[in-house]
């Protein structure tokens, strides 16, 4: 070890990190991450699995280090178990998507950054490639693409950031109380804003950090139908304005361009989305607001 890890190792010493996983339907895809998550040089002294049930945790059920939980299907659901779940004295929580691959020094990364400022609440890392954007990335493609960038110049800080949900970390003491919306129902359509925006008004540091990166897979499989997300890309946005954690602003562009995606991209639409299906859930959100329904939870019965 040289004298560098060595004084990085001290800073980091006796930090109770706990990684949570909310998964349904892709026992396959979390075993992978379960792999790679086991490569971090700063180990992690919980690791909760939260599925739907056994079919969903795959090889987790019988791993030691791994403390699989049911919930029903939802991630904000699923989220919240996680959290009822947190051992007592745990200093940091970190949500990572069941697709998402770290570095290998993400959660020393963020420990370090957690123990500079005691106001920092919230770290985002940085997303080096999102498969969400297009038909999804390979396990191979991500370690290409992690072990390609330069992180030697990437101490940037962003301030007031949204947590993007694939790769977020809370600081255990300043979330006390907060749990995520299950309102948002199904894949929780902006339910990382929404607890970003919560915890935002008590004060505190949310940061983006270009030093603690990973990619984000984007898998295809297990994601809900087109209809009943287009759904929430309409209401969800509106939901969160009345709630004030998202601003008119904010909600007005986040629909605007949701519509103008699926409108355009309609015509020919690509093999892995359904754009048609996403447009007919955002009329149908579009009527239940004229009528005067704030009704996030109908996705789920669309």
């Amino acid at each position: 070890m040289t004298l560098a890890q060595a004084h990085r190792a001290a800073k980091v010493d006796g930090i109770r990190i706990c990684v949570g996983i909310a998964t349904k339907g892709r026992p396959d895809q979390l075993a992978g991450m379960l792999d790679n998550l086991a490569a971090q040089t700063l180990k992690p002294h919980a690791i909760i699995v939260c599925c739907t049930g056994p079919q969903d945790a795959g090889a987790a059920v019988s791993d030691p280090s791994v403390t699989v939980i049911f919930r029903e299907a939802g991630l904000p659901k699923q989220r919240n178990g996680i959290l009822d779940a947190v051992p007592e004295g745990t200093d940091w929580v970190v949500f990572f998507d069941d697709d998402f691959y770290p570095d290998s020094r993400w959660l020393e990364t963020i420990s370090q950054y957690f123990l500079s400022d005691p106001r920092i609440a919230c770290i985002t890392g940085y997303v080096v490639a999102d498969g969400i954007l297009g038909p999804g990335l390979t396990r191979e493609e991500a370690f290409t693409r992690i072990s390609a960038y330069d992180s030697a110049g990437a101490d940037w800080v962003s301030e007031d950031e949204s947590p993007y949900g694939c790769n977020m970390a809370f600081r255990c003491a300043a979330i006390e109380g907060l749990r995520f919306d299950e309102r948002l129902v199904l894949y929780g359509w902006l339910e990382d804003r929404d607890f970003g925006g919560a915890l935002a008004r008590r004060g505190v540091r949310r940061i983006k950090i270009g030093k603690a990166y990973g990619v984000h897979l984007g898998a295809k499989t297990g994601r809900v139908s087109g209809r009943k997300l287009g759904y929430s890309q309409i209401m969800n946005p509106i939901y969160l304005r009345w709630k004030k954690t998202m601003s008119t602003r904010e909600a007005l562009g986040q629909i605007s361009r949701n519509i103008l995606a699926n409108v355009a991209k309609s015509v020919r639409p690509e093999p892995y989305v359904d754009r048609r299906g996403r447009l007919h859930g955002n009329l149908i959100a579009v009527f239940d607001l004229l009528r005067l329904r704030l009704t996030p939870e109908r996705a789920a019965v669309l």
